[in-house]
Parts: structure tokens; sequence; C-alpha cells
């Protein structure tokens, strides 16, 4: 029978540079119909993994290498879900990709939400913490990764989880143009609306704006070029 350790091999060898594995007992607190449960009643593990998100886009004064960036691997992480799903399958294992960013209006929240949050499938598996700006934070690379995850009928054993990253410097909050961060939670529509949209003068789509992702000294992005 396959183990945790040949699942991580399998997700590695398909691109991941991170992959950890959670319990299902851990998405106690999911929304309503966003549990892991909600999309495959048979689940028992959540692997999610990660992609290096390239530090130097940040330092550009071009928006179009970061929004190039993220719009090409989007479907990267797609891939390696629906590529890790198949082979699960010569393994006798049923799994499920969840896409990568794809979300629907949660009237009972009003909020945006991904079918399982990619975020909170990371920090239950043990990949990092989620910080005051609402990212993902990494040991290894900070925030810049994106996010991917798989539902499996098997129950593998789960990683631990990691201690909070993030000490609420609020670097982010003040920083941010449109104060999406300054209640308890992003203001989604307020940072949308802002950040990500159509240039009149372009005429292109970009994303303008990411300065809680730059602030974020937990990021330290230069010291991880190794």
């Amino acid at each position: 029978m396959i183990d945790k350790r040949k699942v991580k091999e399998i997700m590695f060898a398909l691109g991941a540079d991170l992959c950890g594995i959670a319990s299902i007992e851990r998405f106690s607190d999911a929304p309503k119909g966003y549990h892991p449960l909600d999309v495959l009643p048979t689940c028992k593990s959540v692997i999610s993994f990660a992609c290096r998100f390239p530090v130097g886009t940040l330092k550009c004064t071009s928006d179009i290498p970061y929004t190039r960036v993220r719009n090409s691997i989007t479907p990267k992480m797609d891939a390696i879900a629906l590529d890790f799903c198949i082979e699960m399958e010569k393994y006798q294992v049923v799994c499920v990709p969840i896409p990568t960013n794809e979300s629907q209006w949660d009237k009972n929240t009003g909020r945006w939400r991904s079918v399982v949050s990619q975020k909170h499938a990371a920090q239950a598996a043990g990949l990092g913490t989620i910080g005051r700006h609402s990212l993902l934070i990494t040991p290894e690379f900070g925030s810049m990764v994106w996010l991917g995850a798989v539902l499996s009928e098997q129950e593998f054993e789960p990683d631990e989880m990691k201690e909070p990253l993030c000490d609420n410097c609020r670097l982010c909050v003040d920083i941010c143009p449109v104060n999406a961060l300054d209640g308890p939670e992003l203001k989604q529509q307020t940072c949308y609306d802002f950040a990500f949209g159509d240039d009149a003068e372009t005429q292109t789509w970009k994303i303008s704006c990411h300065k809680c992702r730059d602030i974020c000294p937990y990021n330290i992005p230069y010291q991880n070029l190794q």
C-alpha cells in the first residue's frame, strides 16, 4: 500500500516544492458547504502542495511580470494536482483535485470562497501559517508560494502543524492603500477592486498591487535563493 513518503515523492516529481498532509479532523471550522467532506464525502486526508513564486517579480516597476507569472502558475498547479490524482489511481487510491484559483460566492457569509480553502488546507497540512495579510507564510519561502490541494479517500499520516509565524507587526495593515486589512478579516472586494482589473491606458488586465506581500518581514525572499 502507498504511504506518506511515496505520496510526497510523487508530488515532488511532478514539480511541487512543498507538500504536506492534513487529517480530515483538522477541518472542523470550515464554513458550511466548503468542508472537504462537502466535496468528497469519502475524504480521509487532504494533501496540500506549493510551488515557489519568483521573488524577482516583486522588484519590477512593471506590473506585467507579476501578473503573467500569476496567470501562468495557476494552470501549472492545476496540472500537478490532476496528474497526481491520475498517478494515485495506479495505486488504487481515489483522489480529487481542488482548483487553485477558482472561487464562488458564499451567500451565507458574503464572501468569495474556493470549494476548499487552499490556504487553510496548507495550514492544516503543516506547510505554514496564515499571516495578518491573509497570505500563507512558509518557513522556506515566506509568502512567495502558490497553493494546490488534493482530497484523498485513503488516510495518510498527517504532518505536524506549524506554530504561528506572523507576530501581527501590522506592516501590511498600514501599507494597504485601501485599508483592506484594518478589520478582523480581509475586505475581499475592496482589495480586488483596487488591485485587479483592466488598465485603460494599456488595455490589458493586470494585478497592480501586492504591497502586503512586498513588505512582509517573513518573506525573506533573497535569503532563500540558495
